[in-house]
């Protein structure tokens, strides 16, 4: 009888204060563990879009040195797009992708003008008529050779990246153009993020409005940036 007695008590299971203090832990295991994780996730999230403008920044003289577009037929070799540095779509004023590609599909899959790749939203601008930015065709690349100046995507470029989503995919934005100088912003105030409004705009880390020819504010020098932020080299 004894025995069947400590069975039946046995085969009770927890108490509920004991299951109340199993969920406790759980709590507090989860509050200290998740934000960790977040921290990890943003910052391997920073750290690829980086070596990816880095990559871009390889592929596009790369791509000039093998003249792969020269539309004004001048025998200069002109900077690319994103989707025709991935020889995704036929390179403006010429018959053919770029073949062997620069950069990976996943850099170069163009959608709303901009890519997307690790939490990491990237878009290239090209210098038209005065040092205008144009931006890549919403599918990529330029259907209109002629939106591009010719003479000016000889020498300029600028590409930027930012968070999918601020705060949960990334924090800081990041910015590169020809001359190899690799800018972030801690991106506090412009919460750049997603592939529409609060997208960076094509001068924003340049000194004056509208002009890719112009000098990038790095540190305030030689003049703040068009967003009013705070571009500074990435050591």
């Amino acid at each position: 009888m004894r025995t069947s007695r400590r069975s039946v008590r046995d085969a009770r299971g927890f108490t509920l204060i004991e299951l109340m203090i199993v969920v406790a832990i759980i709590a507090i295991i989860a509050a200290v563990a998740l934000p960790n994780l977040l921290s990890s996730r943003l910052s391997a999230n920073e750290s690829a879009a980086i070596s990816t403008l880095r990559t871009i920044l390889s592929a596009q003289a790369q791509a000039q040195s093998r003249v792969a577009v020269d539309v004004d037929g001048d025998g200069q070799g002109e900077y690319l797009y994103l989707a025709e540095l991935s020889g995704g779509v036929v390179l403006r004023g010429m018959a053919t992708p770029l073949d062997p590609a620069a950069i990976s599909v996943a850099v170069g899959t163009v959608s709303n003008s901009v890519a997307s790749k690790s939490g990491y939203h990237f878009a290239m601008h090209l210098p038209a008529a005065g040092g205008a930015p144009e931006g890549e065709d919403a599918a990529g690349g330029k259907a209109a050779a002629g939106a591009v100046d010719a003479d000016l995507a000889e020498n300029f470029w600028v590409c930027y990246a930012w968070p999918t989503s601020y705060g949960t995919s990334g924090r800081r934005a990041f910015c590169i153009n020809q001359s190899g100088d690799l800018l972030q912003s801690n991106n506090a105030t412009q919460k750049y993020e997603g592939s529409g409004a609060n997208a960076p705009a094509a001068d924003a880390a340049f000194v004056d409005a509208g002009d890719l020819t112009a000098d990038l504010s790095i540190s305030g020098n030689p003049g703040p940036p068009q967003d009013g932020g705070a571009w500074v080299p990435l050591n």
